[in-house]
């Protein structure tokens, strides 16, 4: 867990401000006194336990970061960080392998915060044949391997505009999180090639709305857009973080190959 030498005040001012909030818009949300929420931004007044988890859901700050408001406030942490492999977590472990194979036959896999790869479905090999042994080495990080020019960087027919869909989908887990690992995985992405092409003609498939994942094959071009699940119930840190990618076949071509490819 990341610790702040930063009083609790301050943290919660970086939150507001994050989430674009004037002090006294958030204390309307919040239902306290602008002055109330200026002397706990301040210093002035500390903030209770359950004043302190209400503001911090109200600025949807992620479990792991409401665990260091606590700390900073002098309170202990609430919510639970359980390792995917500990005993503890079978039976969750359990529920994401069930999401995963049940949309076989097409691709699926689990990442964390930072997208290392997690688990993935028996389809996801399919994407993999051919890439160099560094790159799979664990822990595999999954954008690292969609844009690096030795991994499916070089497959990927529309890659600028994939490249401009993977930063912006960063940028917004950024803007939510403020999250260093995340910025550094930036940096490091962007010294790829492959340029930026915020926009192309995809309307005769998906209308324009949806930015499709168009990858080169020895059976031609597979087309795939992608759907995001994330455990909504989740209290702990681990699973609240998890991400599922589902990749969805975006035509009756790539539907077929894939079938055939996983022998059915």
């Amino acid at each position: 867990m990341k610790m702040h030498t930063q009083p609790v005040g301050d943290l919660l001012r970086e939150w507001r401000q994050r989430r674009r909030l004037s002090q006294l818009a958030f204390a309307c949300d919040a239902e306290i006194s602008a002055r109330h929420l200026s002397f706990l931004e301040t210093g002035r007044s500390r903030p209770s336990r359950q004043m302190l988890l209400h503001l911090a859901d109200l600025l949807e700050v992620p479990f792991r970061e409401r665990n260091s408001l606590l700390l900073a406030a002098g309170y202990a942490p609430v919510y639970s960080e359980t390792r995917l492999d500990s005993p503890d977590a079978a039976a969750a472990r359990r529920a994401v392998d069930l999401v995963l194979a049940s949309h076989e036959p097409f691709p699926a896999l689990a990442v964390d915060r930072h997208w290392h790869l997690v688990a993935a479905n028996r389809a996801v090999p399919l994407f993999l044949a051919g890439i160099p042994e560094e790159l799979l080495q664990p822990p595999i990080n999954v954008l690292r391997l969609s844009l690096h020019p030795q991994g499916l960087g070089s497959r990927i027919e529309n890659l600028g505009e994939w490249r401009a869909h993977v930063f912006m989908r960063l940028q917004h887990q950024i803007d939510l999180t403020n999250d260093e690992g995340l910025i550094a995985l930036v940096k490091e992405l962007e010294t790829y090639p492959g340029g930026l092409k915020p926009r192309e003609n995809h309307e005769a498939e998906f209308g324009g709305l949806i930015v499709p994942l168009k990858l080169k094959s020895d059976a031609g071009t597979l087309s795939f857009f992608t759907a995001t699940t994330v455990f909504g119930t989740a209290v702990d840190i681990t699973f609240s973080e998890l991400i599922i990618e589902s990749f969805m076949p975006g035509d009756a071509f790539t539907a077929a190959a894939v079938r055939e490819a996983m022998g059915e």
